[in-house]
């Protein structure tokens, strides 16, 4: 199975990435709002194909796992909601909510002063108890694989659990 790559900073990505298991397609797309060192045309146009891309693949879509800088988070939504706009991963957040199940990942939580603190305002910004915290760069990443492997069970897809061996 090949391993997808990821940019060495983030906000780097600008397609994605796809890795197929048996009939379940993988798919780690850019983040949505801000990419680094493009332009504010570019950053629109990747916002747009990601609307594109999960609207289109809406009914294939298992789970969306919604991937949070959870030490970031806060600040971000300040500043957007200072400026009177919605928040792009509030914006995100709903948008998944009405086409899949989603997962909320509060990555980076091990830079937190305060998990639980940072952890509680996610969920009351996003309106959900589901969030779970993970550290990618640590490898802390077990609840996450855990709550994946749970869904695949609960749609009866246990021939899918593989994929977290390969």
């Amino acid at each position: 199975m090949k391993v997808i790559r990821k940019g060495s900073r983030p906000g780097t990505t600008v397609k994605p990435n796809c890795v197929l298991y048996r009939d379940l397609l993988l798919t780690d797309l850019p983040g949505y709002g801000y990419i680094h060192g493009v332009s504010r045309r570019v950053n629109e146009r990747v916002k747009n194909f990601i609307v594109h891309y999960i609207e289109q693949n809406s009914r294939r879509i298992l789970v969306a796992v919604h991937v949070i800088d959870a030490k970031a988070f806060s600040q971000i939504v300040e500043r957007w909601e200072s400026r009177g706009e919605i928040p792009v991963d509030v914006e995100m957040y709903e948008f998944l909510d009405e086409v899949s199940n989603v997962i909320v990942v509060a990555n980076k939580i091990d830079k937190t002063d305060d998990a639980g603190k940072a952890v509680e305002e996610i969920s009351k910004k996003l309106g959900t108890d589901n969030i779970l915290p993970a550290s990618a760069k640590a490898g802390e990443v077990s609840v996450l694989k855990n709550e994946l492997k749970k869904r695949l069970i609960e749609v009866g897809r246990q021939d899918l659990l593989g994929v977290f061996r390969a």
